[in-house]
């Protein structure tokens, strides 16, 4: 039997094609797949091939179609692999074992005896079904290390960049818990997977695709509800919040938000909840529900202790808050609430500046300038209007995401109407927004 793993026999199958890249395999790779977003990467070729981590049974598939082989070959491997694996690690944190050779004459020991050797060797073979683990503290250290640096990333970075890792690690976590772990490592898998499938869902929340949204966030759910943890059943309602606002429901999404709010949790996560729900009460004509709520937001603010266990789309710092808070006032309306939301997004846009190149989430700024434009539009200030929708337009469509399309969209109907129709540079500016906000700018299509 061919003891090959996964890595060398991808690395053999590459060879046998000749000098193809790892790129080469990856392109052809996403080809086969058929995937408006390309999930895979030379650089993720390379990974498998150093068993750096090991393909999914998906992935498998796909990677067996791409070199012309049964699929089964590719999990033959990847079991070798994984076996090889838990020896390691099974040699590394394993105690040293003794074992004793006790000879005896079989007359000279009561049947009695050999009864309750019997059942101690029944125990010690318990003891080692319990002793194996395909996880151990390290490879969840490891995972929960990935996951901060990808929620991290996702404010700041492409899409297209971290896609690809994000399913891959999130189905890697998959295998993990439908292998054997200790109760602690199995509890801390599935909030790793429900961060995952939270992370999942904000991809497909940022490409406006809100069914595939809404699933990946109902299984966050549930891996959030099975560990028990009530900062990411939380944090998940405030995603399904969130699907439901994009997804013209903003009533729905008022209620998830204050649902949200009844699991008592530490961190920023209260904030973001009560910011959703004033924006939602904003949008659905409740202005003083949504105005009571912007002030629960500021009061979980001053009760915040600490940072959050997790950094990026897990977090809600006060730059996301401010945003979150011109958005409401913009929604209520009325000359007062416009320059408050004047002074609440460019507060936004100063804390942004200010903070590091990974903590700027490029969407959140979009919104805010958005926002700041919108306000100086209903303040009859065009000149400033046209300076910061010129801005966000030259941003690039890969940044656009659906939610800044809607925005977008919505902004060149408030401009159409007959009090700027007399403006050529208006009409210009409308031309250009029409143009950006189309299918082809979400990053689904880059």
């Amino acid at each position: 039997m061919d003891e090959s793993g996964i890595g060398e026999l991808l690395v053999r199958l590459r060879n046998a094609r000749g000098s193809v890249t790892q790129a080469k395999i990856a392109a052809e790779y996403n080809e086969v797949e058929g995937s408006a977003l390309p999930t895979m990467t030379g650089k993720e070729i390379g990974r498998y091939e150093r068993e750096a981590r090991l393909p999914s049974e998906r992935s498998r598939g796909i990677l067996a179609r791409v070199f012309g082989v049964d699929s089964a070959l590719l999990d033959q491997a990847h079991a070798v692999s994984r076996r090889r694996k838990a020896e390691e690690r099974r040699k590394e944190t394993a105690p040293a074992e003794t074992a004793a050779v006790v000879t005896v004459e079989r007359a000279a020991v009561p049947s009695s005896a050999y009864g309750l050797a019997a059942d101690a060797a029944q125990s010690a073979r318990f003891a080692r079904f319990i002793a194996s683990t395909n996880s151990d503290a390290t490879t969840v250290e490891q995972l929960d290390a990935d996951v901060a640096r990808l929620a991290r990333h996702f404010v700041s970075r492409p899409l297209e960049e971290l896609h690809v890792e994000i399913r891959e690690l999130r189905d890697e976590t998959f295998e993990l818990l439908r292998g054997r772990q200790r109760p602690r490592q199995t509890s801390d898998l599935l909030v790793a997977a429900s961060r995952l499938c939270g992370l999942s869902a904000h991809v497909c929340l940022d490409v406006g695709d809100y069914d595939s949204a809404a699933s990946h966030a109902r299984t966050a759910w549930s891996c959030a509800e099975a560990a028990g943890h009530n900062e990411m059943q939380a944090w998940v309602r405030s995603v399904e919040s969130l699907i439901a606002f994009w997804n013209g429901n903003p009533q729905r999404a008022a209620d998830l938000a204050q649902q949200g709010q009844l699991y008592l949790a530490p961190g920023s996560v209260g904030v973001r909840l009560a910011s959703l729900e004033a924006r939602a009460l904003a949008v659905a004509g409740d202005a003083q529900g949504a105005v009571m709520a912007l002030v629960t937001a500021e009061q979980a603010r001053d009760a915040v202790q600490g940072p959050d266990a997790m950094p990026g789309v897990f977090s809600f710092p006060a730059a996301k808050q401010l945003t979150y808070a011109g958005t409401t006032y913009l929604a209520i309306g009325g000359a007062g609430h416009v320059q408050q939301a004047i002074e609440c997004a460019e507060s936004a846009v100063g804390l942004y500046r200010g903070a590091a190149a990974d903590d700027r989430s490029t969407f959140d700024v979009l919104a805010a300038n958005l926002d700041l434009a919108r306000g100086h539009m209903l303040a009859g200030e065009t000149d400033a209007t046209e300076a910061l929708l010129g801005g966000v337009l030259d941003s690039g469509p890969e940044q656009l995401s659906a939610s800044i399309l809607t925005r977008l969209e919505a902004l060149a109907g408030e401009l159409g109407a007959a009090q700027y129709r007399g403006s050529s540079r208006i009409a210009h500016l409308r031309e250009r927004i029409m143009i950006a906000a189309t299918p082809a700018a979400l990053p689904a299509a880059h």
